[in-house]
């Protein structure tokens, strides 16, 4: 434990489904966390979102917890955020919720964009050329225009149109801003890491861009906590509140991955793989997202949209009283651990969103699907088969990105907890795998940004660097490799065909 006199960090880590708090000392070790499922409602097909007072709530109850939890909450110096990203919350002038807030997953505006490509066929590609990204019907241009088109009376009402934790910050601190990393893309201008209004223009809400809050550098301080969030938390008031960060930026600055060259996974709700650059990078085309990080680098990034989201799914049919088991990693691995490589022959796609993929192509309509079945198999075949499927889509990803055969690759999420998962994904892309020993990096990154606002670190990069340490290795198996031969080219095959 720190002494009694030592400084403490508050992250906030915002997901799709469960909100955290963590607190973290300068080393960047965490005291204590807290957490609450904000479970996602699905009103309409295609329509993900997100109940605003349920998220205080949870966001007020994980603060109260954590902060009492360290038996010394006025050392609680700075506070940051993390979120999932994009999406849109709309408010009035006090930042009160005027609807549900929609979440990243949501495809309402697909039909928009098909008319707009019908009329336009090189859009995506224009997007691309501007923002580095594949823009998903869950990113806030394209739910704007189709509220101009479906819904404008909300937008007459709106105020302000915020991200996830933005609509936080305002909660905690009063204040209304953006950050640069989640401003680049909604879709936005990768280059100059801000919003694009000639990306505005071309969705046709150019006229929207003032309910568009101002944008700070994600470690830059961007209010103060109000005397009531401070007497719901016990934490004192006027405490500093950085910009903060997207959740995937905040889990590479945690996992200590903001440094040119390095290779950050993360197997969360989302599946991405991503290399750090310092100058932004548009290869391959068309494909995959590029992330803006503070420090002036890049992180482009392949992703699979469902990656801990298939394994929930499964568990949900085939083992319910193992979803909210905390030690559902341990039970799971148990049960899949005398499955050989290849799942009896199950082959699984992991491909549950409703948004679909963007690698390794793009397919709106891409859908999960298992193949091989026959009344022989059991849950635990089956589950076995969702973690090769997940292994590999990895896999896909680093072949996009070209990253070398001796790269080491930093994993992260919740995934990472099973051993089992974390092998198969090591034996399937034959690369040796790390997964830091500390969790919740996304609270860790939040947390960082707020120790560097304050001058405990001469940049978040040193920051982030000095969180490198304490890794748990796990290498191929080079004995099991002719094991993974048939299941690789029936995985291929089924991809393939689906995918054609």
């Amino acid at each position: 434990m720190p002494s009694q006199s030592e400084n403490l960090f508050l992250g906030i880590d915002a997901g799709s489904s469960v909100l955290k708090a963590a607190v973290f000392d300068c080393h960047g070790e965490m005291l204590a966390v807290a957490s609450r499922r904000t479970p996602l409602n699905r009103p309409q097909p295609g329509w993900v979102e997100v109940d605003p007072e349920q998220s205080l709530d949870a966001l007020d109850a994980v603060i109260a917890e954590v902060a009492a939890a360290t038996g010394q909450p006025e050392n609680i110096k700075g506070i940051g955020l993390s979120g999932a990203m994009v999406g849109a919350w709309f408010v009035d002038g006090a930042g009160g919720a005027l609807r549900p807030g929609i979440n990243w997953e949501d495809s309402r505006s697909q039909s928009l964009l098909d008319a707009m490509t019908a009329e336009r066929p090189s859009l995506m590609s224009d997007i691309f050329a501007v923002s580095g990204s594949v823009p998903q019907q869950g990113c806030t241009l394209p739910i704007l225009a189709w509220f101009q088109q479906n819904d404008p009376e909300i937008l007459q009402r709106t105020a302000h149109v915020l991200t996830y934790k933005d609509f936080l910050r305002h909660h905690l601190s009063g204040s209304f801003c953006g950050d640069h990393s989640e401003a680049a893309v909604m879709p936005g201008d990768a280059r100059i890491q801000g919003h694009s209004p000639d990306l505005m223009r071309l969705f046709g809400i150019a006229d929207l861009e003032s309910l568009f809050p101002p944008t700070l550098a994600s470690d830059e301080i961007a209010g103060h906590l109000l005397p009531g969030a401070a007497a719901r938390s016990g934490i004192r008031a006027g405490t500093p509140i950085v910009a903060g960060a997207g959740d995937v930026i905040a889990n590479v600055i945690g996992a200590g991955g903001l440094r040119n060259g390095a290779a950050t996974a993360i197997l969360g709700t989302t599946c991405m793989v991503g290399i750090c650059h310092s100058t932004p990078q548009f290869v391959p085309p068309d494909l995959g997202l590029l992330f803006s990080l503070p420090g002036n680098y890049w992180y482009r990034a392949m992703v699979n949209v469902a990656g801990t989201l298939n394994l929930d799914w499964a568990l949900e049919l085939l083992a319910p009283e193992l979803k909210d088991d905390p030690r559902r990693f341990a039970r799971i691995d148990a049960m899949v651990d005398g499955v050989p490589p290849g799942a009896h022959g199950v082959t699984f796609l992991p491909y549950l969103s409703e948004s679909g993929i963007i690698a390794p192509v793009v397919d709106a309509g891409a859908r999960a699907q298992f193949t091989g079945l026959h009344r022989g198999h059991d849950k635990a075949d089956l589950l076995r088969a969702v973690y090769e499927g997940v292994a590999f889509a990895i896999g896909d990803l680093l072949e996009l990105l070209q990253i070398r055969q001796n790269t080491e690759i930093v994993l992260t999420g919740g995934g990472s907890r099973s051993a089992i998962w974390v092998q198969i994904i090591a034996n399937v892309t034959g690369r040796t795998i790390i997964v830091p020993e500390n969790a919740e990096f996304g609270a860790r990154g939040a947390a960082l940004l707020a120790a560097t606002a304050l001058g405990h670190f001469p940049s978040i990069t040193s920051a982030s660097q000095a969180m490198a340490v304490g890794n748990l290795c796990t290498k191929p198996k080079p004995e099991e490799e002719d094991l993974w031969e048939r299941p690789r080219i029936r995985y291929r095959q089924f991809r393939d065909h689906l995918l054609r």
